[in-house]
Protein backbone atom coordinates (compact mmCIF):
# COMPACT_ATOMS: atom_id res chain seq x y z
CA UNK A 1 0.00 0.00 0.00
CA UNK A 2 1.34 3.42 -0.93
CA UNK A 3 0.15 6.36 1.11
CA UNK A 4 0.26 9.89 -0.24
CA UNK A 5 2.82 12.12 1.49
CA UNK A 6 1.11 14.75 3.66
CA UNK A 7 1.41 18.36 2.50
CA UNK A 8 -0.07 20.07 5.55
CA UNK A 9 0.12 19.81 9.32
CA UNK A 10 -1.42 21.29 12.45
CA UNK A 11 -0.67 21.19 16.16
CA UNK A 12 -3.12 19.94 18.80
CA UNK A 13 -3.06 19.35 22.55
CA UNK A 14 -5.39 18.50 25.40
CA UNK A 15 -5.71 17.13 28.91
CA UNK A 16 -8.38 15.27 30.82
CA UNK A 17 -9.40 13.38 33.90
CA UNK A 18 -11.01 9.98 33.38
CA UNK A 19 -12.58 6.91 34.93
CA UNK A 20 -9.51 4.90 33.84
CA UNK A 21 -6.17 5.67 32.19
CA UNK A 22 -7.67 4.88 28.79
CA UNK A 23 -10.70 7.10 29.47
CA UNK A 24 -8.37 9.94 30.52
CA UNK A 25 -6.33 9.50 27.32
CA UNK A 26 -9.53 9.46 25.26
CA UNK A 27 -10.65 12.65 27.02
CA UNK A 28 -7.32 14.31 26.20
CA UNK A 29 -7.81 13.35 22.54
CA UNK A 30 -11.34 14.80 22.65
CA UNK A 31 -10.01 18.01 24.22
CA UNK A 32 -7.44 18.26 21.41
CA UNK A 33 -10.14 17.93 18.73
CA UNK A 34 -9.08 14.56 17.30
CA UNK A 35 -10.93 12.19 19.64
CA UNK A 36 -13.33 10.78 17.05
CA UNK A 37 -10.55 9.68 14.68
CA UNK A 38 -8.28 6.66 14.54
CA UNK A 39 -4.87 8.14 15.22
CA UNK A 40 -1.92 6.36 13.66
CA UNK A 41 1.33 6.98 15.52
CA UNK A 42 3.99 8.32 13.19
CA UNK A 43 7.70 8.70 13.58
CA UNK A 44 9.14 12.15 13.55
CA UNK A 45 9.66 13.52 10.06
CA UNK A 46 7.79 16.50 8.63
CA UNK A 47 7.73 16.12 4.83
CA UNK A 48 9.61 18.75 2.82
CA UNK A 49 7.51 21.81 2.04
CA UNK A 50 4.72 20.79 4.43
CA UNK A 51 2.67 23.86 5.40
CA UNK A 52 0.95 24.63 8.70
CA UNK A 53 -2.83 25.04 8.55
CA UNK A 54 -5.58 25.72 11.05
CA UNK A 55 -7.18 22.45 12.16
CA UNK A 56 -10.04 21.58 9.78
CA UNK A 57 -12.30 20.68 12.70
CA UNK A 58 -14.31 18.64 13.06
CA UNK A 59 -12.24 15.95 11.41
CA UNK A 60 -14.10 13.14 9.62
CA UNK A 61 -15.23 10.63 12.24
CA UNK A 62 -13.32 7.36 12.02
CA UNK A 63 -10.67 8.75 9.66
CA UNK A 64 -7.17 7.28 9.84
CA UNK A 65 -5.09 10.26 10.95
CA UNK A 66 -1.27 10.19 11.09
CA UNK A 67 -0.01 11.92 14.24
CA UNK A 68 3.43 12.29 15.83
CA UNK A 69 2.57 12.67 19.51
CA UNK A 70 3.58 12.63 23.15
CA UNK A 71 1.31 11.50 25.95
CA UNK A 72 1.53 10.58 29.60
CA UNK A 73 -0.99 9.57 32.22
CA UNK A 74 -0.96 9.27 35.98
CA UNK A 75 -3.07 7.84 38.79
CA UNK A 76 -1.27 9.86 41.48
CA UNK A 77 -3.46 12.67 42.84
CA UNK A 78 -1.64 16.02 42.87
CA UNK A 79 1.00 14.93 40.37
CA UNK A 80 1.84 17.29 37.50
CA UNK A 81 2.12 15.68 34.06
CA UNK A 82 3.12 17.41 30.83
CA UNK A 83 3.52 16.51 27.16
CA UNK A 84 4.96 18.52 24.28
CA UNK A 85 5.88 18.22 20.62
CA UNK A 86 8.18 20.52 18.69
CA UNK A 87 8.93 20.84 14.99
CA UNK A 88 12.21 22.02 13.53
CA UNK A 89 11.35 23.80 10.30
CA UNK A 90 14.44 23.81 8.04
CA UNK A 91 15.70 26.93 6.28
CA UNK A 92 15.71 24.94 3.02
CA UNK A 93 12.08 23.93 2.40
CA UNK A 94 13.20 21.17 0.04
CA UNK A 95 14.48 19.32 3.12
CA UNK A 96 12.43 17.44 5.68
CA UNK A 97 11.67 18.98 9.03
CA UNK A 98 11.98 17.13 12.32
CA UNK A 99 9.31 16.48 14.93
CA UNK A 100 10.28 15.56 18.48
CA UNK A 101 7.97 14.36 21.26
CA UNK A 102 8.53 14.40 25.02
CA UNK A 103 6.42 13.80 28.11
CA UNK A 104 7.26 13.62 31.80
CA UNK A 105 5.96 13.99 35.32
CA UNK A 106 7.31 17.52 35.29
CA UNK A 107 6.20 21.12 34.93
CA UNK A 108 5.27 22.24 31.43
CA UNK A 109 8.20 24.65 31.13
CA UNK A 110 10.71 21.82 31.62
CA UNK A 111 9.03 19.58 29.04
CA UNK A 112 8.87 22.37 26.44
CA UNK A 113 12.53 23.30 26.95
CA UNK A 114 13.55 19.64 26.65
CA UNK A 115 11.61 18.95 23.44
CA UNK A 116 13.01 22.11 21.81
CA UNK A 117 16.57 20.99 22.71
CA UNK A 118 15.79 17.59 21.17
CA UNK A 119 14.81 19.32 17.91
CA UNK A 120 18.03 21.35 17.87
CA UNK A 121 20.18 18.25 18.43
CA UNK A 122 18.26 16.22 15.85
CA UNK A 123 18.59 18.92 13.21
CA UNK A 124 22.31 19.23 14.01
CA UNK A 125 22.66 15.47 13.39
CA UNK A 126 21.09 16.01 9.96
CA UNK A 127 23.25 19.09 9.21
CA UNK A 128 20.11 21.16 8.65
CA UNK A 129 19.78 24.78 9.65
CA UNK A 130 16.62 25.66 11.55
CA UNK A 131 14.45 28.49 10.29
CA UNK A 132 11.92 28.14 13.10
CA UNK A 133 10.82 25.87 15.94
CA UNK A 134 7.09 25.47 16.49
CA UNK A 135 5.70 23.67 19.51
CA UNK A 136 2.60 22.87 21.50
CA UNK A 137 2.21 21.45 24.97
CA UNK A 138 -0.29 20.42 27.59
CA UNK A 139 -0.04 20.10 31.34
CA UNK A 140 -2.36 18.78 34.02
CA UNK A 141 -2.48 18.42 37.80
CA UNK A 142 -4.01 15.00 38.43
CA UNK A 143 -7.13 14.84 40.58
CA UNK A 144 -7.64 11.06 40.39
CA UNK A 145 -6.62 9.73 36.96
CA UNK A 146 -5.32 12.17 34.37
CA UNK A 147 -3.72 12.27 30.94
CA UNK A 148 -2.13 14.85 28.65
CA UNK A 149 -1.57 14.76 24.91
CA UNK A 150 0.30 16.91 22.38
CA UNK A 151 0.57 16.11 18.70
CA UNK A 152 1.44 17.11 15.18
CA UNK A 153 -1.29 15.96 12.81
CA UNK A 154 -0.06 15.28 9.28
CA UNK A 155 -2.80 16.10 6.79
CA UNK A 156 -3.52 16.45 3.09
Amino acid sequence: MIVKTPTKYFLVSGSSEGFSVLNAFDGALMASGIGDTNIVKMSSILPPGCKEINPPLPLPQGALVPVAYATISSMTPGEIISAAVAIGIPEDDSQAGLIMEFSAKEEEKFVVEQVKKMVVKGMEMRNRKIKEIKYISSTHRVKEIGAVFAGVVLWD
